[in-house]
């Protein structure tokens, strides 16, 4: 695989509670031209981070319901619809965890929707929704039950983890999303990636989309590897 390729799949993610401005500009500049997907940062950080890679192809992502899910779904609305005008084009919202684990499917399909309808709204235009179903809290079989209330819904993309739960990915539950969703629909490996091989057996697996805070040593492996 050729190093831009690769870089085009990776969200190249900053979430770190403690890193403010000054850390997040420093990084930035040192992601910002190597051809990465998106740059994921905390919401604060999106006018940021759209000041930044203005001029270059990648975009700026952001999170909406991070890292529990538990917000109020009008509350995740209004993130979701802030972010995309402060010049957010991915939202990786959590979805409702604890509803999804009691069954409350159509409360969670809401919850999704509410948030991919509130990105059209802005008057700078749709983003991309990815919905993170934090699988280190599922079976099997609520994974595959969690990725298709997600596609029922209106998701762009499913994702396996925030990377603050009880685990990250795993090559398992990237086969079960993608068998879930189909080809149409984007699957997004996070959590615990960081190294080429991961990135590369989550690729193999059916994602489509890795998140990654280790995307510049992965692009840099692949270029000693080749």
């Amino acid at each position: 695989m050729e190093t831009s390729v690769l870089a085009g799949v990776i969200d190249q993610t900053l979430l770190k509670p403690t890193v403010g401005f000054a850390e997040a500009s420093a990084w930035m500049d040192t992601s910002r031209d190597a051809g990465f997907a998106t740059l994921c940062v905390s919401p604060f950080l999106v006018p940021l981070a759209a000041q930044k890679l203005a001029g270059t192809d990648t975009l700026v992502c952001s999170v909406c319901g991070f890292p529990l899910g538990y917000s109020n779904t009008e509350t995740k609305a209004v993130e979701a619809r802030l972010l995309v005008g402060l010049g957010c084009v991915e939202v990786d919202m959590v979805f409702s965890i604890a509803a999804f684990l009691e069954g409350e499917f159509t409360f969670v399909g809401d919850d999704i929707r509410a948030v991919v309808d509130a990105t059209a709204e802005s008057s700078t235009g749709r983003a991309i929704v990815k919905v993170i179903i934090e699988t280190g809290y599922l079976t099997e079989a609520e994974i595959d039950q969690a990725s298709r209330v997600a596609a029922a819904a209106g998701a762009h993309y499913v994702k396996t983890s925030t990377g603050f739960g009880p685990r990250g990915a795993s090559v398992r539950d990237v086969q079960i999303m993608r068998e879930a969703v189909g080809p149409d629909i984007g699957v997004k490996a996070a959590g615990g990636i960081r190294d080429l091989d991961t990135a590369l057996e989550m690729l193999e697996a059916g994602a489509s989309r890795l998140g990654s805070s280790s995307g510049l040593e992965i692009l840099e492996a692949l270029g000693h590897r080749g």
